[in-house]
C-alpha cells in the first residue's frame, strides 16, 4: 500500500518543545508561589486554632504565639504593629475572638516580575473556658 503523503513524517517537533516551554515555565513559577502560599495558609490555620483558646489565654499570649509562628515560617511582613490583631468579646467563660491578619507579601519572579500576594483574613471563633 503506497502512502499518499511521502514527504510527511509525523514529527512535531515544535509542538512539543512549545509544550516543554510552557511545562518549564508553570514549573518555575510554581516553585515560587506555593511555598509562600503554604506558609500564609499555615499561619492563618494557627491563627483560627489560637482564637478557639482565647478563653484560656490572654490576648498578649495569643499575639506573642502567633508572632512566634511568624517568626518560623519566615513571614516577616506579619510582625509589624497593626498587621495581626485579636479582639476578644465577652468574658472568660464563653465570648467571641476576632483575629485580623493583614499584610502584604512580595514574590519575585527571577527578577523578571514581582507580584504582590494580599493576605486579608478576618477570623470569627467562638470560645469557651475549658477549665
Amino acid at each position: 500500500m503506497t502512502s499518499l503523503r511521502p514527504s510527511e513524517r509525523g514529527e512535531g517537533k515544535i509542538g512539543c518543545f512549545i509544550s516543554l516551554l510552557v511545562l518549564l515555565l508553570a514549573a518555575a513559577v510554581a516553585f515560587k508561589i506555593v511555598p509562600v502560599m503554604f506558609a500564609d495558609s499555615s499561619l492563618v490555620s494557627t491563627a483560627e486554632d489560637l482564637g478557639s483558646r482565647a478563653g484560656v489565654l490572654s490576648v498578649g499570649s495569643l499575639e506573642q504565639q502567633l508572632r512566634a509562628k511568624a517568626v518560623e515560617l519566615e513571614i516577616p511582613e506579619a510582625l509589624p504593629k497593626g498587621a495581626m490583631s485579636f479582639t476578644v468579646m465577652g468574658d472568660r467563660s464563653s465570648g467571641t475572638c476576632v483575629v485580623r491578619l493583614n499584610f502584604k507579601r512580595k514574590i519575585d519572579f527571577y527578577g523578571m516580575y514581582t507580584f504582590d500576594l494580599d493576605v486579608d483574613k478576618t477570623i470569627s471563633r467562638p470560645y469557651m473556658d475549658a477549665r
